[in-house]
């Protein structure tokens, strides 16, 4: 049995509640448009001096049971650590606004916020259309 899911903030708190029923998907989906998420990040450092080679993020995308392209996020750094051990090179990740990672991201993406915990959501990129989230 796996421990208890403790929330440390705000859109955990309302992730987790929306899990029980005790607030509605819509009222979840709010907060989460105005939420910050860490996106894992491909490092691609430079072996002279650490420096970032590339002005293109990488974020981590995995495949889901359909084949779609899944962009992974997590609603805390040290939510990813022990998903994030599985796939080399994605240790580091950036904070960013749920909004702003919805604009950069490409047509045809699903996401999968907390993968591998309990206290998460997946989101096909049908999902994503219905509920009017257009990612271009």
């Amino acid at each position: 049995m796996s421990e208890p899911f403790i929330p440390t903030n705000e859109i955990e708190k309302q992730l987790l509640a929306a899990q029980e029923g005790r607030i509605s998907g819509e009222e979840f989906m709010a907060q989460l448009m105005k939420s910050e998420l860490f996106m894992p990040i491909l490092e691609q450092a430079s072996a002279v001096s650490n420096l970032q080679t590339s002005a293109t993020a990488h974020p981590l995308t995995v495949e889901d049971e359909e084949q779609n392209q899944v962009v992974v996020l997590f609603t805390s750094p040290d939510r990813g650590k022990l998903f994030l051990q599985g796939y080399p090179g994605y240790s580091g990740g950036l904070l960013a606004e749920f909004t702003w990672i919805l604009e950069k991201l490409g047509g045809g993406l699903g996401l999968s916020i907390n993968p591998g915990l309990e206290t998460g959501i997946d989101m096909s990129p049908e999902m994503l259309k219905q509920l009017g989230i257009q990612v271009e």
